[in-house]
């Protein structure tokens, strides 16, 4: 199914992306609507409700696998410590990776335009068309466009019989992916409102579970290992995903402040970003220098915002990626994690490049590598000369001016 008349749409096969589909065919005129879906690690049953759902619509259905571009991002991710507000990047990491390969199924199919059923509050209209637009395709976004509401939506749903239920599950509007599961809407949207235990599907309570200890490898700044294992970046995230969850590791509840300025409240589970994060800054905490660990927190944080924002091909990130991967040629080695009760506790690091010796911060050696402590006698009187000198200076405002000038009084 190809021609001029044919539009690609992010399908989920829940309430936004089926509404879309008959709204882009009677509002916007397209003969043709093909849906793409991209795997990104979600759960198996949403494949089989998009396919189901697609099938039900009569149209072409095409799922991607991008797993593997997906898992790479999110290891490169932990070696510029990304976060956004304190919280792991999951669906801001994701939907890059989603944008490229529908563009690719778009072009391969001969699309003349290309859509998705975000609405204009959020963030991911901005991450998605941040590809789109650099191609020669119309971008869509009926949800959007309509200014449609929820409501609407399952009332429209209802009214043309649409094989959709109320959203992709129930009261909650989640997103799930290898790295991170985010979960909104309802009452969560109160920030007073506290949510209940069931909102959470990868984390267990926090409780009495008895701790655990892991060690995790590194290789320029890449973890590549769990206790000894080699395991391919999916494997590594999915069964640090399970041990980490089973001690209640890695929620966050959190006021949001997105792009376009509003505040929102937001729920996410991210146990095996939540370890390999904590190691990784403890492994640069052993390997890096007082100078460059200073340097590499302004550039982690340059690099983390404009992934939150979708333009990690910006020139900027391939300067930033630039210094971190000058900085992660020595990020090699070993951090032990201690599992327990909803907290990973890096316990252990060992690295051939550490900066640091034994011999000169121990209590019990007399010199540091010829230099001896009496030596640092004179470090320690100008230490805070320049203060010493401006509690003075303070202390005598109310001298004549002659006096402060250097001159004499007559």
């Amino acid at each position: 199914m190809t021609g001029n008349d044919t539009v690609a749409l992010a399908f989920s096969g829940g309430l936004d992306t089926t509404v879309c589909v008959p709204l882009l065919e009677e509002e916007y005129g397209y003969d043709d609507v093909i849906g793409v879906t991209v795997d990104v690690g979600q759960p198996d049953e949403e494949f089989a409700e998009a396919t189901e759902t697609a099938d039900a619509l009569g149209i072409e259905h095409f799922v991607v696998d991008a797993r593997e571009e997906f898992a790479s991002l999110c290891l490169q991710s932990v070696r510029a410590n990304a976060d956004y507000q304190g919280y792991p990047l999951g669906t801001a990491l994701a939907r890059p990776v989603i944008a490229e390969a529908i563009l690719e199924v778009a072009t391969k199919e001969g699309c003349s335009a290309i859509a998705h059923g975000c609405t204009g509050k959020g963030n991911d209209q901005l991450r998605f068309e941040a590809v789109w637009r650099d191609s020669d395709l119309e971008v869509i976004a009926p949800v959007r466009e309509l200014g449609l509401t929820r409501e609407f939506e399952i009332e429209y749903a209802a009214e043309r019989d649409l094989p959709v239920e109320s959203g992709n599950e129930g009261a909650w509007s989640i997103d799930t992916n290898l790295w991170s599961r985010s979960i909104e809407g309802d009452d969560l949207e109160d920030p007073g409102y506290v949510p209940p235990e069931d909102i959470y599907e990868w984390t267990d309570l926090p409780e009495t579970l008895d701790t655990e200890t892991i060690a995790i490898g590194f290789e320029d700044g890449y973890a590549v290992s769990i206790d000894g294992e080699s395991l391919e970046p999916i494997a590594l995230i999915e069964k640090l995903n399970t041990l980490a969850g089973a001690h209640g590791i890695g929620r966050t509840d959190m006021m949001e402040d997105r792009m376009l300025g509003l505040k929102v409240r937001e729920n996410y589970e991210h146990p095996a970003a939540t370890v390999l994060l904590t190691a990784h800054e403890a492994l640069e905490g052993l390997v890096l220098t007082q100078e460059e660990r200073s340097s590499k927190a302004h550039i982690d944080q340059q690099w983390s915002e404009k992934a939150y924002e979708g333009l990690l091909s910006a020139p900027l990130v391939d300067a930033l990626s630039g210094f971190i991967d000058a900085t992660q040629q020595r990020v090699t080695g070993t951090v032990t994690v201690k599992l327990e009760v909803g907290h990973a506790r890096p316990v252990a690091r060992k690295s051939e490049y550490a900066v640091y010796s034994e011999s000169a911060a121990s209590f019990n050696t007399e010199t540091v590598d010829g230099i001896k402590q009496e030596d640092a006698t004179g470090v320690a009187k100008y230490h805070g000369y320049q203060d010493r000198l401006a509690r003075v200076t303070t202390a005598t405002d109310d001298a004549p001016e002659a006096l402060m000038d250097g001159g004499t009084e007559e």
